[in-house]
């Protein structure tokens, strides 16, 4: 693949990143300059990631504005990784990463989107937003220790019987970055304490699409509650449930 090539295609990659933050805030589950988006990409021989930068108002950005950063540790990152044309390395400050593409400073969720991406390798993207519902139930001490019940059976939608919710850390912090990991495990979604939510998928339709099934998720559980407490899917059914979405999701079953 030549220069131009990779640089063209990663363009496109960029400004794929940006339609899908916009689309966070059209499809209410964002708002503002809250949440980032990511997606793995690689580039040669380094695995990599592109973010949003941090504090620029999604509709604003352009594919300049997005910031790649390697994945490595920056001991084992290699010296010099090739970036496409018209970008550059921008210094950072030391609670930033110590190797980036872009003018931009990348957001300070970063940790967490290189963990994930680190400890997940079919996950493709990344979407962190600051959802009203799950924000607000991410503040209730009961959520934050049993996450969200089984009370619909499309909590399988995030890869296990319920939607955990990841203990309190500050944001842009290791804490944070760890807390999110355990909540993860086995899941493909995960509240935020006080903060927000966190959705990963293949690709950034998956996980665009996770992110906003997650919050109805959550806006139909927030209304339960204000009748009363749920009944929940047992064990035994929701083994069943996930089961058929593995199958559904199999194109070759």
């Amino acid at each position: 693949m030549t220069t131009a090539s990779r640089a063209t295609c990663e363009n496109d990659a960029r400004q794929a990143l940006i339609d899908a933050a916009c689309s966070m805030n059209a499809l209410r589950i964002n708002h503002g300059k809250a949440g980032n988006v990511s997606m793995r990409w690689p580039r040669s021989a380094a695995d990599g990631m592109l973010i949003t930068p941090s504090a620029i108002p999604y509709e604003r950005l352009s594919i300049d504005d997005v910031v790649w950063l390697p994945l490595a540790d920056s001991a084992a990152a290699p010296a010099a990784i090739a970036a496409p044309d018209g970008l550059r390395s921008a210094p950072l400050d030391t609670d930033s990463p110590p190797q980036v593409d872009g003018p931009r400073r990348p957001s300070f969720e970063w940790r967490f989107h290189r963990d994930i991406y680190r400890a997940r390798a079919a996950t493709g993207a990344i979407v962190h937003a600051h959802a009203s519902y799950c924000t607000s139930l991410a503040c209730l001490p009961a959520v934050q220790q049993h996450g969200i019940p089984a009370f619909h059976y499309m909590i399988a939608a995030a890869g296990g019987d319920s939607i955990r919710c990841a203990r309190y850390a500050t944001f842009g912090t290791q804490q944070l970055s760890d807390a999110a990991l355990q909540a993860l495990a086995d899941r493909d979604a995960c509240l935020l304490a006080h903060h927000g939510m966190i959705a990963i998928g293949a690709d950034l339709a998956a996980a665009l699409e996770l992110a906003v099934e997650v919050e109805a998720l959550a806006r139909m559980y927030w209304q339960v509650l204000q009748l009363g407490e749920p009944a929940t899917l047992d064990a035994a059914e929701m083994r069943r449930v996930l089961e058929r979405f593995a199958r559904y999701r199999d194109p070759q079953a």
